[in-house]
């Protein structure tokens, strides 16, 4: 009898334990999976305002791809995200993962250069934003006055008011912003690196770029994969710092439009059409949902792959 009670106590704690991981669920449920069914829902209707019209099924998808003006803003916003991922992961991961190598190889102060370089992940993106709006004004910005006090005045220029500038600027800033949390997944992706096979690596004759290269870049493959999916889910969803310098309307005459503001504009600021412009905001959102579920989905596929061949 008390071996049936005991196991009684145990199926019931079990059953207990599996009720935790409930609200987290519920949660989830609420402010992830339905937004996306819904999003899928309504680009699928017609809408006149805010009131749902008739199922007119892929014409908004048709309208987003082929009807203009929609499908040039669309290709332009993408082609800005496409920019956005490449120069991230040339200056950012780049900036990141040497700060990281220098880190751990543990040079002097290198707790120190831990928290310096993630203190500017801590600040909120919207105060960033405005911050570095104040840097690049040309009138009294931070950055052109001091190109005109160490004589080079010839490059100060509205940075933010130039087509050719404004978006490389956002996405510099947003590189500062995140190269810390970069350098973070760096390290940690160096620092799992076993000690006996840099050693090992060392009295087989490996020094200086054939380390780097041959053993310690391989071996963080995971870290790398990882940060370029995060990458490019960033650049992909890239808002709010686009939102905070430049505003809804991608100014100068959309140079800094992005999939995101792109979709914000069309389903919020009446921008998309009139009566269909929630229509097309959420087809925007099912596609742009497609393109980072698709990408991170084979990312993580090629680097299981890549790790059950290792």
């Amino acid at each position: 009898m008390g071996t049936i009670a005991t196991s009684r106590q145990k199926g019931r704690r079990s059953w207990v334990i599996h009720l935790f991981p409930l609200p987290a669920l519920i949660l989830y449920a609420l402010f992830v999976v339905y937004p996306i069914f819904s999003a899928f829902t309504y680009s699928l209707y017609d809408w006149q305002g805010i009131k749902r019209g008739v199922f007119v099924g892929l014409k908004n998808f048709t309208t987003l791809f082929t009807v203009e003006p929609f499908n040039e803003m669309f290709w332009n916003a993408f082609s800005h995200n496409l920019l956005y991922f490449v120069v991230e992961m040339i200056v950012q991961n780049g900036v990141a993962f040497t700060l990281a190598f220098f880190i751990y190889r543990k040079i002097r102060g290198a707790g120190f250069l831990k928290v310096a370089y993630f203190i500017p992940r801590l600040l909120s993106v919207i105060v960033v934003g405005f911050l570095w709006k104040l840097i690049f004004n040309p009138n009294y910005g931070a950055l052109n006055t001091f190109l005109t006090k160490i004589g080079l005045a010839e490059w100060a220029r509205p940075w933010l008011g130039d087509t050719d500038t404004a978006l490389l600027a956002i996405i510099l800033v947003n590189c500062w912003f995140g190269v810390g949390f970069a350098m973070l997944i760096f390290l940690a992706g160096l620092q799992s690196i076993p000690e006996e096979l840099i050693e090992a690596a060392r009295l087989d004759g490996a020094r200086g770029i054939t380390m780097l290269w041959k053993i310690i870049l391989p071996l963080c493959m995971p870290a790398i994969t990882i940060m370029t999916i995060f990458t490019f889910i960033q650049a992909f969803e890239a808002f709010e710092l686009v939102y905070a310098m430049q505003g809804s309307m991608g100014e100068p005459f959309y140079s800094t439009d992005t999939l995101a503001v792109y979709f914000y504009r069309m389903a919020f600021s009446s921008a998309g059409g009139g009566d269909v412009s929630i229509g097309l905001g959420s087809a925007l959102a099912v596609v742009l949902f497609i393109i980072v579920a698709s990408v991170s989905a084979l990312s993580m596929h090629l680097m299981r792959k890549r790790e059950v061949q290792h």
